[in-house]
């Protein structure tokens, strides 16, 4: 068989996507291109790799067992290019983001701070909900991810290095609005504007309130942070943010922290990365400048399979 790297990365993208389509928006390549190189790929192998199962593209059980080699082969040619990059130190390189959007509001100063230490090295930021970004970092597709809350049971390494704290919003034409002291069992009879499934924040509003013996009244689901404080603005609801998203609607007026018992819920922002993966010279020195923001008392993680969440050195 000759197969080339090209091919396994493509059937990666193609693999991940589960789309020719945006496999070749991803890699900047036509749609014939890619479904010619899956063509050559799948002639050299002898073995369908690919079927079709409605508009989706699926893998066949040679294409399953291809993807774990291709895995592999993209991890060791990442660890490679990282080890190649040190000899050049910071003068250049790739330092490649994946974070969650409520990140976005704090992270864009920070990398204008590395950018300011080391302008030859390109940021690559790619942002989403937790989901998104922990997918990227189990495809490789990212050096570093950062995440309210780090995974469990896989084979990554989590720091924390900020607080993150999540409050209660409200308009301030809301009846709870300036009342000094609201139960969390008051705030559970409002509608609350939520994030969509397979946010961090909304899975630790969820965890709080259900701790607490709550259900949550569910008024809307909303993929970003600014569109659940315009719905708050509206009167659609009250919601749960981080606090380091509202410090311009706070300032203005637009909206007002309710005085609830039980908040704010205290998070961590953490920097996570894949185990085995060598970091390379500006992913770890762009982790090193995150981790030199720890406060004094903040443990970071290290995350094993199959163990528990234990202090990092």
């Amino acid at each position: 068989m000759h197969i080339t790297l090209r091919h396994l990365r493509i059937f990666e993208a193609v693999a991940r996507h589960g789309s020719i389509s945006r496999a070749a928006g991803e890699l900047h390549l036509t749609q014939p291109a890619v479904s010619m190189q899956m063509k050559q790929l799948e002639e050299q192998i002898g073995l369908p790799l690919l079927e079709h199962i409605g508009r989706r593209i699926c893998l066949t059980e040679a294409g399953q067992t291809l993807r774990v080699h291709a895995r592999d082969i993209a991890d060791r040619m990442t660890n490679l290019s990282a080890s190649m990059v040190q000899f050049r130190g910071l003068e250049r390189g790739l330092l490649r983001l994946a974070v969650v959007s409520t990140a976005n509001y704090f992270l864009p100063a920070l990398i204008a701070e590395f950018n300011a230490r080391h302008p030859g090295v390109h940021i690559s930021l790619q942002v989403g909900n937790r989901e998104f970004v922990l997918s990227s970092l189990f495809d490789s597709s990212t050096d570093l991810a950062i995440t309210g809350r780090p995974p469990d049971g896989v084979d990554v390494i989590a720091h924390g290095f900020m607080d993150n704290p999540l409050v209660v919003i409200a308009s301030p034409r809301h009846a709870l609005a300036g009342q000094a002291h609201v139960s969390m069992a008051r705030v559970a009879e409002e509608v609350l504007v939520m994030r969509e499934p397979g946010s961090g924040t909304r899975a630790a509003v969820e965890r709080h309130f259900a701790a607490h013996g709550l259900t949550i009244r569910a008024g809307g689901e909303f993929s970003t942070n600014e569109a659940i404080k315009q719905a708050v603005r509206a009167g659609l609801g009250v919601a749960v943010v981080s606090a380091q998203t509202i410090e311009l609607e706070l300032q203005t007026g637009c909206l007002v922290l309710l005085a609830v018992t039980g908040f704010p819920i205290v998070r961590h922002w953490y920097v996570a990365h894949r185990a085995q993966h060598r970091l390379s010279a500006a992913a770890a020195t762009f982790r090193d400048m995150l981790l030199a923001l720890n406060p004094v008392g903040m443990p970071g993680t290290d995350h094993k399979p199959g163990s528990k969440v234990r202090a990092a050195a």
